[in-house]
């Protein structure tokens, strides 16, 4: 016990993260009933661990009797743990300012498998270079049991503060920094290169974002063993908008293991993209291709490659889709689980049906916005997708109460079903509820309730 006294008093460490200039946090000291509201600049404060005992005469005058004890200290360690692990970051930092046996606790290595810091105000590269060093104690300059960080919303965050993550943090295997515009591809480059585990990469919202790749010292370095390859297997770069085909071809060469990859309004992609993804990601399971404009009828053609590998695919909004699309992915895909195809404005009943008569296992569906789907393609699609259980029929035009009567004759598991702005009767609504108990309407109709 003695040593550790020694260990966590010469090492100083982040109290919180918190504004300076809150009342109660003078020269890295504070209350830990101090507000927590977040206001003007917010950095990491670094102290040393609160003293044994109160020794100001006044304080110790209004101290409770030394017998008296709080409730929650009668708990054994081991219940304390577990209580803080459900605390964000911050909060679990403002634990080590209370006492010190709560700051021994608060940084037990088996909190800090995950960083998780959120807000627009906070100083982020400042904070995760005092959390690393504290972290790094035991095992000078790398810390082993940090896997995830998460920093969404920080638009704070430079490449400053991954460099620090790169440098420190070698059996990461989790990142998020979407929303965080001030990155670059060189820090990520850096991230994937040092950080061989790197499974779940999410950088939606990083506009400068072009590319995911090696640095080039790394790939010289990796070529040999492991063939400049990454092991990420979850990618999300929506909101990317400068990523282009040759990007795309780019990540699809090094990180050939993607099973999960989802690229909604990155608008500069083409069927050529598409291409070169299917060719070195023959794993993909999960695709999104949502409000990419250029993509067409040849790129699902490449898509459908993937055959009964493909579970779950998103291609919203992309106006240049028709049936002809649609028949390809159905025909190939026949595990498919999950579409989504709203807005694609060229699908008719002959795509529902094609994709209803192959896609069997289908649970999930959305063609809302579709105005030449009717009656005839949802009879189809109620025939023969028995295991249905999310249909969204949004400004479908030519659907009517009959239609939906036949859906709710035959998916009995259905669960949501949303028919807003649709002609649909309060009969077939009610009917509808009849037969699918469980199921949530989601409708514009004010005579149903």
């Amino acid at each position: 016990d003695s040593d550790l006294s020694m260990r966590t008093l010469s090492t100083p460490s982040p109290a919180l993260i918190c504004p300076p200039n809150l009342p109660g946090f003078q020269n890295g000291r504070g209350s830990s009933t101090s507000s927590s509201s977040i206001t003007g600049e917010t950095v990491a404060m670094v102290h040393s661990p609160p003293p044994t005992r109160l020794t100001h005469p006044l304080i110790r005058l209004a101290s409770r009797p030394q017998k008296e004890q709080a409730s929650i200290d009668r708990l054994p360690d081991h219940s304390m743990v577990q209580i803080f692990s459900f605390l964000p970051t911050n909060q679990l930092c403002r634990c080590a300012r209370v006492c010190r046996r709560w700051y021994n606790l608060a940084w037990d290595p088996r909190l800090w498998r995950t960083i998780r810091l959120t807000g627009e105000t906070i100083n982020v590269d400042r904070a995760l270079k005092v959390l690393t060093r504290r972290l790094c104690q035991d095992t000078p300059n790398v810390c082993l049991m940090l896997e995830t960080v998460t920093v969404s919303g920080c638009r704070r965050l430079t490449d400053r503060g991954l460099y620090t993550i790169a440098q420190c943090c070698p059996e990461l295997r989790r990142l998020e920094v979407s929303g965080c515009y001030n990155i670059s591809n060189e820090a990520v480059f850096d991230v994937v290169s040092l950080c061989p585990n790197l499974e779940h990469l999410d950088v939606s919202g990083c506009s400068k974002v072009t590319c995911i790749s090696l640095t080039r010292e790394a790939s010289i370095k990796l070529s040999p063993l492991h063939g400049k390859q990454i092991s990420i297997r979850y990618l999300d770069m929506t909101d990317c908008f400068v990523l282009e085909d040759e990007g795309l071809h780019t990540i699809a060469a090094h990180c050939t293991q993607l099973t999960h990859l989802y690229l909604r309004r990155c608008v500069r992609l083409t069927d050529e993209g598409l291409r070169y993804l299917v060719i070195y990601c023959a794993s993909i399971k999960e695709l999104s291709v949502s409000d990419c404009r250029f993509v067409s009828d040849f790129g699902l053609r490449e898509i459908a490659k993937l055959e009964s590998r493909l579970r779950y695919l998103s291609i919203a909004h992309c106006g240049r889709i028709t049936d002809v699309g649609i028949r390809y992915v159905a025909k190939y895909c026949s595990k498919l689980r999950y579409l989504n195809a709203r807005g694609c404005e060229g699908i008719t009943d002959h795509g529902v049906e094609y994709l209803a008569k192959n896609c069997t296992k289908l649970k999930s569906l959305d063609i809302g916005k579709c105005p030449l789907v009717s009656d005839t393609g949802l009879e189809c699609l109620a025939l023969n997708c028995f295991n249905l259980k999310r249909l969204s029929l949004k400004s479908c035009e030519s659907i009517t109460g009959q239609g939906l009567q036949i859906v709710a004759a035959n998916c009995f598991d259905l669960q949501t079903l949303n028919v807003q702005d649709c002609e649909v009767s309060v009969e077939a609504l009610r009917f509808v509820k009849r037969h699918c108990k469980r199921c949530v309407i989601e409708h514009t109709n004010p005579a149903f309730f």
